[in-house]
């Protein structure tokens, strides 16, 4: 078996898990609510991050950081795994969960803006055209075809899993810049998430543990979803080109789709079809290098 072949399974498992979570997230807010979710979700990622980091002997990469590293890990995981899953994890408790997986896989589209100011990125046509294409598709989400008339039962909460993705597109810019040790840096993003969201929980909610029911869905996030899948997907990239693997990110939304339609009885409208679909062709457009160099 090749490199390329392992890192295609790796890069699979990954889709596979990470399309879990709008489901998960579902389960697990039968009495919790999304502060108290990101609590238990944070902890149990940042304790099992942790553990692979004493594992890998990693620790001592950790303790070499200057205040101005610490600073960087804090604002980032403010950015990639508090706000964008705050945010993420009430819109799947209050809206409908196909109208925020299609603003939710706005993330990729939110790099190239950010990109362009932040990292200096050349604009280019297919930039472009991935931009137009992502936001259309959102657009036709919100306006169910009809553009003079754009609502959703939950627009409130929409702006905010929107407000969401952003946060992780920039934290994803942002952290081309943080050239640390990957497994302990992400465990430490995840423990400013459980600070964090022990904080808001406690303010804006209140403590409370996970029922006998959502104890599996909250521990599959913890665990597999925002956890061990990060390490499969940093060994994937070890193992072949990122610009090979990106591409299969994008089966992750219809992934989703399919599960929220079979589990939750979501109501299959034509109009979120066409939304997703824009959507992942702009994720494959601005991910898929052309020959041409455009």
């Amino acid at each position: 078996m090749t490199n390329k072949t392992k890192g295609t399974i790796l890069v699979l498992i990954c889709v596979a898990l990470w399309a879990m979570i709008p489901p998960a997230a579902k389960f697990a807010q039968s009495s919790l609510d999304n502060h108290q979710f990101l609590f238990w979700s944070s902890l149990i990622s940042f304790v099992c991050l942790f553990a692979t980091t004493i594992f890998k002997k990693k620790v001592t990469e950790i303790k070499k950081y200057s205040i101005r590293d610490w600073i960087n890990v804090i604002i980032l995981g403010l950015l990639g795994t508090y706000i964008y899953y705050l945010f993420l994890y009430l819109g799947y408790k209050e809206a409908k969960g196909l109208e925020v997986l299609v603003v939710q896989y706005t993330w990729p589209i939110s790099i190239v803006i950010f990109s362009l100011f932040l990292l200096k990125e050349k604009l280019t046509i297919r930039k472009v055209i991935a931009v137009l294409l992502g936001f259309s598709g959102v657009l036709i989400v919100l306006s169910k075809g009809d553009f003079s008339n754009i609502h959703v039962d939950n627009f409130s909460v929409i702006i905010l899993v929107f407000l969401g993705a952003s946060s992780f597109a920039l934290f994803s810019v942002l952290s081309k810049k943080v050239h640390l040790e990957p497994i302990g840096v992400t465990s430490m993003y995840f423990f400013s998430a459980t600070i964090v969201s022990l904080l808001s929980m406690f303010y804006f909610s209140s403590f409370a543990f996970p029922s006998l029911y959502e104890w599996f869905p909250v521990l599959l996030n913890g665990i597999f979803l925002n956890g061990f899948s990060y390490l499969l997907w940093v060994n994937a990239l070890k193992l072949a080109e990122a610009s090979y693997l990106a591409p299969f990110v994008f089966i992750t939304p219809i992934l989703s789709a399919i599960y929220l339609i079979i589990l939750f009885d979501e109501p299959i409208e034509f109009i979120y079809v066409v939304g997703l679909v824009c959507v992942v062709i702009a994720g494959l457009v601005n991910s898929v290098k052309l020959k041409t160099g455009d």
